[in-house]
C-alpha cells in the first residue's frame, strides 16, 4: 500500500477525531464529565467502547503475531478475554451502586476505606494504566512504522500525540463515541481479512500445510505445551478482571442491568471472534513465512490482500482502535491521578472548577510517561504478560477476596499486593521458571491468594461496616466535587 495514501487517510481521521472530541466537549462542565461521561452511558455506547478496547492491540498485533508463529494459539488471547468479560459482568457489575470513581475506591472498600491500601493501590493502578497505555502505544507505532515505513521511536510519538489531542478535547464521551465507530469497522474488517487471506492461499489445507503441525493442534497446546497455553489464556482474563479502564466502564455506567448486557454481548462476540486472528495469523505465516516481526503479520495481510481501498479502511480502523484503547487507560489513570495520587500527595482534593482543566494537564503527563515506556520495548505480548503479572495480579486477587470474603483485613490486602509483585519478579529472573510456566500469571496469583487468606487469617477482623466504608469514601469524593478544601482524615472521621 502507499505510504503517502495511508498517512494521508490517517491524517484526515484524526482531524475528524479531533473534530468529534470538540463537539462532545460542549456539555462538560465537571471532572465527573470529564472523566466519567457523566455517569450515563447506554448500552449501545457500552457495548461498542468494550468491544473496540477488547479487539484492540493484544488482538489485532499481538493476537495475529502470536498466531504467525504458534498457529491456533493465537485464539487464546480471545478465549482469556471473553471469559474475562463475562465474569466482570457476573462478579463485579453490581459495584456500579456504590457509585466509585477509581478502583483503588473498591477495592480499600473491601477492608473498610483503609487509607493504606487505597494508597497503595492507587499507585499500583497508575502505574498499570501508564503500562497498559504504553502496550497501546507500542502497538500503534509498530502498525504505523511498517505502513509509513518510518522509524518505529518516531512512530510511537506520533500516535501517542495523536490521541493525546482529541482525547485532552473531549475527555471519556470522545473516547467512547470513536471506540463505537471503530467496533463496527473492525469486527467487519477482521472477519473479511479471514475470509479473503484463506481463499487467496487456496483453503484451509494449504494453511495448514504451510504450518508446523504442532501449531495447528488444539489451540496449539502441542506447540506450546498445556501449561504455558494455560497461562496465556489466565493472563489475558486476569488482566481484563482487573484492568482498571475496565472498571471505568462499570463506574461510567448507566445501570448495572446496562453494564451486564453489554459485557455479556462482549463477551459473546470476543468468544466466537477468538479464532479470526489465528487463522489471519496463520495465513500471512502461508504467504510469507519470512516476516522479520510476527507482530507485522495484521498490517501486511490487510495491506496485501484486501483491496486498496478496503485495506486502508481496515488498517485506520485497527490503528485508531489501538488508540482508542489508549485513550480509555488515560482517561483511567488520570481519574486515579486526580482522585487518588493527588490526595496522598498534598493532603487535600482539586477544586472542582480546576478539574476539567488538571484533567488535561494530567492526561498529558499520563502520556507521556506512557511513552517513555513504549519506547524501551518492541514486544507486545511479552510487555502485556509481565506487566499483568507484576502489578495486576494482586489486583485481581484483592478484588475477587474483598467481594467475596468478608474475614479480608487490609493487611491481607496489602500482602495480597506484595505476594504478586514478589512471586512474578522470581519467575521473571528465572528463566527455567518462565520457560515451565509461560509467564508468571498463575504462580503470581496462587502466592497473592495464599498470602492474602494468611495475614488475614492472623490480623484481628475489619471492624469497619460496608455502610461506613462507603460513607468514608462518599465524604472524599463529595468534597471533590464541592471544592471543600479539607483535609481528608478529617472528612473520614466526620463521615464515621
Amino acid at each position: 500500500m502507499n505510504s503517502t495514501l495511508f498517512l494521508t487517510g490517517f491524517g484526515a481521521y484524526v482531524v475528524f477525531m479531533i473534530w468529534l472530541g470538540w463537539f462532545v466537549s460542549r456539555s462538560q462542565k465537571s471532572g465527573e464529565d470529564f472523566l466519567l461521561g457523566g455517569r450515563g452511558l447506554p448500552l449501545f455506547l457500552m457495548l461498542g467502547t468494550t468491544v473496540a478496547t477488547m479487539v484492540g492491540t493484544g488482538s489485532s498485533m499481538g493476537a495475529v503475531g502470536f498466531g504467525y508463529n504458534n498457529g491456533w494459539a493465537g485464539a487464546l488471547y480471545g478465549i482469556g478475554g471473553a471469559l474475562g468479560i463475562l465474569l466482570l459482568a457476573w462478579w463485579f457489575a453490581p459495584v456500579r451502586k456504590l457509585n466509585f470513581m477509581t478502583m483503588s475506591e473498591e477495592l480499600a472498600y473491601y477492608v473498610g476505606a483503609n487509607k493504606a491500601v487505597k494508597n497503595v493501590v492507587g499507585l499500583l493502578i497508575f502505574i498499570a494504566c501508564i503500562g497498559w497505555l504504553g502496550a497501546h502505544i507500542l502497538g500503534g507505532g509498530l502498525y504505523l512504522a511498517w505502513i509509513a515505513d518510518i522509524d518505529l521511536n518516531t512512530a510511537k510519538i506520533i500516535i501517542a500525540a495523536a490521541f493525546t489531542i482529541y482525547v485532552v478535547i473531549g475527555g471519556y464521551t470522545a473516547v467512547v463515541w470513536t471506540d463505537t465507530i471503530q467496533a463496527v469497522i473492525l469486527f467487519a474488517g477482521f472477519i473479511l481479512m479471514a475470509v479473503l487471506s484463506v481463499n487467496q492461499i487456496g483453503g484451509l489445507e494449504n494453511l495448514y500445510a504451510a504450518m508446523d503441525p504442532a501449531a495447528v493442534s488444539l489451540l496449539g497446546i502441542e506447540k506450546l505445551g498445556g501449561l504455558p497455553a494455560l497461562s496465556l489464556a489466565t493472563v489475558v482474563g486476569v488482566g481484563i478482571l482487573a484492568t482498571p479502564s475496565f472498571r471505568q466502564r462499570i463506574y461510567s455506567g448507566k445501570n448495572v442491568a446496562t453494564i451486564r448486557r453489554s459485557f455479556v454481548m462482549s463477551g459473546v462476540l470476543y468468544l466466537f471472534f477468538s479464532v479470526i486472528p489465528a487463522i489471519i495469523g496463520m495465513s500471512a505465516h502461508a504467504i510469507n513465512p519470512e516476516l522479520n516481526n510476527a507482530n507485522y503479520a495484521f498490517p501486511y495481510i490487510a495491506a496485501t490482500v484486501l483491496p486498496v481501498g478496503i485495506g486502508m479502511i481496515v488498517l485506520i480502523a485497527g490503528l485508531s482502535a489501538t488508540m482508542s484503547s489508549a485513550s480509555s487507560d488515560a482517561i483511567a489513570g488520570v481519574s486515579i491521578l486526580l482522585r487518588d495520587v493527588f490526595i496522598l500527595f498534598t493532603g487535600k482534593v482539586p477544586s472542582k472548577d480546576k478539574m476539567v482543566l488538571y484533567s488535561r494537564l494530567s492526561l498529558v503527563v499520563v502520556i507521556g510517561m506512557a511513552l517513555l515506556f513504549a519506547l524501551t520495548s518492541n514486544d507486545i505480548i511479552g510487555y502485556i504478560t509481565k506487566m499483568i503479572s507484576t502489578v495486576m495480579s494482586g489486583m485481581f486477587v484483592c478484588g475477587m477476596l474483598g467481594r467475596f470474603w468478608q474475614r479480608y483485613t487490609w493487611q491481607g490486602a496489602l500482602a495480597t499486593l506484595a505476594g504478586a509483585s514478589a512471586a512474578s519478579f522470581a519467575i521473571i529472573l528465572n528463566a527455567e521458571w518462565g520457560a515451565y510456566w509461560g509467564n508468571p500469571c498463575i504462580p503470581s496469583v496462587i502466592t497473592a491468594l495464599a498470602a492474602g487468606v494468611a495475614v488475614s487469617l492472623v490480623t484481628p477482623a475489619n471492624k469497619v461496616t460496608p455502610a461506613q466504608a462507603k460513607a468514608i469514601l462518599d465524604a472524599e469524593r463529595e468534597a471533590m466535587e464541592n471544592s471543600v478544601q479539607k483535609d481528608i482524615g478529617t472528612q473520614a472521621a466526620c463521615a464515621k
